[in-house]
């Protein structure tokens, strides 16, 4: 799971983990997300939201949104200023809106990377990342030594 949910007071924002246009480094998921949109940024606003946004009602707005073209681009910015400001990251190559209009696919598959490298399984959503910081907060204490009387 993430280092933190949010950027610490006062620091500058810093550099994505990849570039706008490396989307062939997670190749499973710029298939995905070029073919279905909907699923790689109901995946983003899950763990954005921290569970708030449920992947399947996120998928069902966008889905519906893309058929408007900028309708979707424009909620999807949305997501990537929240992103930017949770882990204090530049707004980079340029205004998140502009990103999101000009080129959906490769903002959505850099958020994506992005939020695998800040320690998330995008696989298991919200939840399932929560249990497993959990379950690895439990057994560290084990892997330091085990339990002392």
């Amino acid at each position: 799971m993430a280092k933190s949910s949010s950027p610490v007071f006062g620091s500058s924002p810093g550099p994505w983990h990849t570039g706008l246009f490396g989307c062939f480094e997670d190749v499973p998921n710029c298939l995905i997300t070029c073919f279905c949109p909907f699923v790689t940024f109901g995946q983003i606003a899950e763990i954005v939201d921290k569970g708030a946004t449920f992947i399947f009602q996120s998928r069902i707005c966008i889905a519906g949104m893309c058929c408007e073209c900028t309708g979707g681009c424009l909620y999807s910015c949305f997501y990537r200023s929240k992103l930017r400001n949770q882990y204090a990251l530049v707004e980079s190559p340029c205004a998140d809106c502009c990103v999101h209009c000009s080129c959906l696919c490769c903002a959505l598959c850099q958020e994506y990377r992005e939020l695998k490298k800040q320690g998330f399984d995008m696989s298991i959503g919200w939840e399932g990342n929560v249990e497993k910081k959990r379950h690895q907060m439990k057994m560290a204490p084990m892997a330091q030594g085990g339990m002392t009387r």
